[in-house]
């Protein structure tokens, strides 16, 4: 497999050629950091979300948008599908980096985490990363500065001038889009956290709903996991049975049918005290090759139309 991070560059200067097409911004910080604005003062929008996906599964991933319903209402859904998903999903898109200081609070994703490598998912899937350019896409309300490219550069073992980082927050057009492109992602990591090999799981397929935009970041981030929780669908091909199949789906979850603005809340936003097992698209179709195709879970059009302001709470 070629270096994801070289890859994602390949992508990153597709971004930057056509940033004014894409309604993205790019600056360079005193450190030689590049940030890329898809949705933070950027106005991005479905196009920007649809590439940024692309940066952060390094182009092993095909996204799409396509029109699709919910409880009858036209509404745009994401598609992604991967022949790759230990490596596009696992060691890249998963968002895996907790970007903590004191004037900045964000999650990262992307291959920069491949040169890194310290998550429990490299070593079961055997994939380290060789770079001397990286890409780590922020999720933020806030655009990073130098002390967040450094500390990138830094545990990278990249100059910061190498350093690339496209940023988002959840409440924006790019932000929807692309946290609607992790269904996929979440049912390979539902796998992988149940003990089953990622690297058994040879296909997979998923799509969700691209929730309304809502710039308060709190309404954003429920909306846009119950459009996963509730509204997303995932077809998987995988080489072996397994006997923990039906816990993938977050029907398996006792949260299931609670709107995630209500769990954040009762958690206090700390999203470490939700059980992972809530963070999983709805509904599961798994496909074991020579074997059985079966499915699980099922789709909550009632509670996505209420999220997404369609019917009446």
């Amino acid at each position: 497999m070629d270096s994801l991070n070289r890859m994602a560059i390949e992508l990153v200067d597709e971004a930057l050629d056509f940033a004014d097409e894409l309604n993205v911004g790019a600056y360079e910080l005193e450190s030689g950091a590049t940030v890329l604005d898809f949705g933070v003062d950027a106005a991005g929008g479905v196009e920007a979300g649809l590439l940024l996906t692309e940066i952060q599964t390094a182009g092993l991933a095909t996204v799409q948008s396509r029109m699709g319903e919910v409880d009858g209402a036209p509404i745009p859904h994401v598609e992604l599908s991967t022949d790759h998903p230990a490596i596009a999903l696992l060691c890249s898109q998963k968002a895996g980096w907790e970007l903590d200081f004191d004037r900045f609070d964000g999650l990262g994703s992307g291959p920069a985490r491949a040169l890194v490598g310290q998550e429990s998912e490299f070593e079961a899937v055997g994939y380290y990363d060789e770079f001397d350019l990286t890409v780590l896409a922020v999720e933020s309300i806030d655009l990073p500065g130098d002390e967040v490219a450094e500390h990138v550069a830094d545990l990278a073992g990249v100059e910061p001038s190498a350093v690339f980082l496209p940023t988002f927050a959840v409440g924006s057009i790019a932000g929807s889009v692309n946290i609607a492109s992790r269904a996929a992602e979440l049912a390979v990591f539902r796998l992988f956290e149940l003990g089953y090999d990622p690297r058994d799981i040879l296909s997979v397929s998923g799509s969700a709903p691209i929730a309304p935009v809502s710039y308060d970041e709190g309404v954003a981030m429920g909306r846009t996991n119950d459009a996963l929780a509730y509204g997303g669908k995932v077809h998987l091909t995988v080489r072996d049975e397994f006997d923990r199949f039906d816990e993938v789906p977050s029907t398996a979850a006792d949260e299931y049918g609670t709107p995630f603005e209500d769990i954040f809340a009762e958690n206090d936003w700390d999203f470490s005290q939700v059980p992972v097992s809530a963070f999983a698209p709805a509904q599961v179709t798994v496909d074991v090759v020579d074997g059985s195709t079966r499915v699980f879970g099922e789709a909550d059009e009632d509670l996505l139309a209420e999220s997404f302001g369609l019917r009446e709470l």
